[in-house]
């Protein structure tokens, strides 16, 4: 592991285990009589953020690979089996963590955000259809950017022009961009609250009754407008930051393998697309409050 990631892994390491500490209510609950895990909540999501930042999608790769590479940092390791277990079960914990992390970052009051939308496909033949535990949960859905159908769910997400994640939800891949949009402000009364933010959207955001109800938070929604509208405030600056919400896309996609999560429950595929979030929070956080020189949200340092 180079030095760069060594370093994000342990000062990642001594801020979860602090924050574990302070909030046990964050941790799995466990029974009262039993054995104690070997392996603590705060170096399981540590190794769980080197896992994606490396890009191992396969957790059985990983694994032998943390056994042969990372035993310094990490002298006990589970089989690949406890380790996928542990980190389902530890899709809450990763949630609390992803927040602090982001309230910690400067950019985190930036008075722009970006709003968009990715797939995340979960299957392709018919057969998987038919037969997947995710039926019900994941369905057919349209990708405009790629100009096909895919099926599986949808990541909605709200970033800082930093690619700061700011709100994100996992929902099916045919829910309304908008009406998510404005459950992920209105779930965090932090996001709520915060009068003067400006919301670049694409296209795909329009209508009159989503925009009255940011306005009554105090939200301004910036958008492409129709060719029967007057030209909008702010719609000279919709291209370049459309591109960087779509390179946000993009990391998570290529750099962090979003779209070869490998889960097969719903439970895997929630556990696997926030191990992604959090390892790209873990990597801006430490960009942005570090002497690490370059953009916040390159990963280049982090990925061998």
């Amino acid at each position: 592991m180079n030095s760069d990631l060594d370093a994000l892994a342990t000062r990642l390491y001594v801020t979860i285990d602090d924050l574990l500490i302070d909030h046990p209510e964050w941790v799995p609950e466990r029974p009262e009589i039993g054995i104690a895990p070997q392996l603590s909540d705060a170096e399981l999501v540590t190794l769980a953020v080197i896992q994606a930042l490396l890009g191992f999608t396969s957790e059985a790769h990983f694994i032998r690979h943390a056994h042969t590479h990372l035993r310094a940092l990490f002298p006990y390791l589970p089989q690949r089996p406890a380790y996928n277990k542990r980190l389902r079960n530890a899709a809450a914990t990763m949630q609390h963590i992803i927040a602090v992390l982001a309230r910690d970052c400067p950019s985190w009051h930036d008075d722009l955000w970006l709003v968009d939308s990715t797939p995340v496909e979960c299957g392709r033949s018919r057969e998987t259809v038919k037969r997947s535990d995710l039926a019900g949960l994941a369905s057919y859905g349209y990708c405009a950017s790629h100009s096909r159908f895919f099926w599986g769910l949808r990541l909605h997400l709200i970033a800082t022009p930093s690619g700061l994640p700011v709100a994100y939800a996992l929902t099916s891949a045919t829910t309304d961009e908008r009406d998510t949009a404005l459950a992920m402000i209105e779930l965090d009364t932090a996001l709520g609250q915060r009068s003067g933010q400006i919301l670049m959207a694409d296209k795909g955001y329009r209508s009159a009754t989503f925009e009255a109800e940011l306005n009554t938070r105090g939200i301004t929604l910036i958008r492409p407008a129709l060719k029967s509208e007057p030209t909008r405030p702010g719609q000279r600056f919709l291209r370049p930051f459309r591109q960087i919400i779509e390179s946000v896309n993009q990391t998570l996609k290529a750099q962090l393998d979003l779209e070869r999560h490998g889960g097969r429950k719903p439970a895997g595929v929630c556990a696997r697309i926030l191990q992604r979030l959090l390892a790209l929070t873990a990597a801006i956080w430490h960009n942005e409050t570090s002497n690490h020189t370059g953009p916040p949200r390159s990963l280049i340092a982090y990925d061998h």
